[in-house]
C-alpha cells in the first residue's frame, strides 16, 4: 500500500491574503485523511506578503515566489526520495511552480492541469499582477526570467507535456488580452471534455501524459474547475464547471496511473464556506480519489495519521 505525504503550502504570494491560506487547515479538519494511509510531512511557511507590484517584472512578490518555490521543491523532493506520494495543500496556484521544480530536477515532467481558468496571462495583461493567473505560462517558460528560469533550469515544462483540462475561460481571457495557448499544448475545454465523456477524456489524457514524459506527471487541481453552483468558495467565480462525480472520476483515473507523481489542491477559500459544508464535500471527494492511489499496492512505509 502506497503512503501519502501531506505538505501544507499556504502561500498567497501569487494572489492576496483572502483566505485561501486557510485551505490546508480546513481540509484536514474536515477529515481529508480519514481512512487514508498518510503521514504529515510538514508546513512550508511563506515569506511576508508584499501588496506592491514589482516594478521590474510587473508581478506581485516575484522574489518571494521564486524563493518559496525552491523551498517547496525541496520538501516535495524529500517526499519522493522517501518513496511516498506528495499531496500539497495550497495556497494559491503558484505553489505549482515548486511542485514542478521538484520533478524538473529529476528530468522531464508532465502536467495534468485541472483548472477553470487557463492561467496563461502575461504580466502586462494581468490587472493586479497576480502570478496565480500566470502559473501555467511561467511553468512553460513565458514571463520574467526570475520565475521562468528557476535554478537556471529553463522552462519547467515542455508545451507538449501539458494537458489543460475542463477550463471554461476562453472568451473571458481573450477579451482581457491574455496570450494564446501555444499550439503544442493539449487543451481540452469543458465542452470538449463533456462531448467525449469525462471518464473517457481522462483516460486518453493520462495515456498521453504517461507516454510523453520520462519523469511522470503532476496533477494540479484548482477547485474552481468545479461547477460554481457547488463550489462558490473561490475568489474568481464563473458559471458552469465539473460536477463532484466528474472531478472524482478524473482524479481517480489520474492518481491511479503509475506515472502520477503528486497532487496539489489550491484556491479553495474556507472564509467563503462559513459552515464548513463545502470543505467536507471537497475532503470526501479528494479522499475517495486518493484511495485510488493508496490502493495501488506497495510496501507499508510508515504510520497512519
Amino acid at each position: 500500500m502506497e503512503e501519502l505525504a501531506i505538505i501544507e503550502a499556504p502561500s498567497v504570494l501569487g494572489l492576496r491574503p483572502s483566505g485561501v491560506q486557510d485551505l490546508p487547515a480546513a481540509l484536514l479538519e474536515a477529515g481529508l485523511l480519514t481512512g487514508l494511509h498518510a503521514v504529515r510531512a510538514g508546513r512550508i511557511a511563506p515569506p511576508p506578503y508584499d501588496p506592491e507590484r514589482d516594478a521590474d517584472t510587473g508581478v506581485l512578490n516575484p522574489h518571494g515566489i521564486a524563493d518559496y518555490s525552491v523551498r517547496l521543491a525541496d520538501a516535495v523532493g524529500d517526499v519522493l526520495d522517501g518513496g511516498r506520494f506528495p499531496v500539497v495543500l495550497g495556497g494559491d496556484c503558484t505553489v505549482l511552480l515548486g511542485n514542478l521544480l521538484a520533478l524538473r530536477r529529476r528530468g522531464r515532467p508532465g502536467l495534468l492541469f485541472l483548472d477553470g481558468h487557463t492561467d496563461f496571462y502575461q504580466p502586462s495583461a494581468e490587472p493586479n499582477g497576480e502570478a496565480a493567473s500566470m502559473e501555467l505560462a511561467l511553468a512553460t517558460g513565458r514571463g520574467p526570467s526570475l520565475l521562468t528560469d528557476l535554478e537556471g533550469r529553463g522552462p519547467l515544462l515542455r508545451d507538449e507535456d501539458v494537458v489543460a483540462f475542463a477550463f471554461r475561460d476562453t472568451e473571458e481571457s481573450a477579451e482581457a488580452g491574455m496570450q494564446p495557448l501555444p499550439p503544442r499544448l493539449h487543451a481540452l475545454e469543458l465542452d470538449a471534455v463533456r462531448a467525449s465523456g469525462t471518464a473517457a477524456a481522462a483516460r486518453r489524457v493520462v495515456d498521453r501524459l504517461t507516454a510523453g514524459t520520462n519523469t511522470g506527471f503532476w496533477v494540479h487541481l484548482d477547485v474552481d474547475v468545479l461547477d460554481d453552483a457547488i463550489m462558490p468558495a473561490v475568489d474568481y467565480r464563473q458559471p458552469d464547471g465539473l460536477t463532484w462525480h466528474e472531478l472524482e472520476s478524473v482524479l481517480s483515473t489520474a492518481l491511479a496511473a503509475p506515472g502520477a507523481m503528486g497532487l496539489d489542491v489550491t484556491i479553495f477559500n474556507p472564509r467563503l464556506d462559513p459552515d464548513g459544508t463545502i470543505a467536507a464535500r471537497l475532503a470526501a471527494c479528494l479522499r475517495r480519489a486518493l484511495s485510488a492511489r493508496t490502493e495501488r499496492g506497495g510496501g507499508d512505509r510508515g504510520r497512519r495519521v
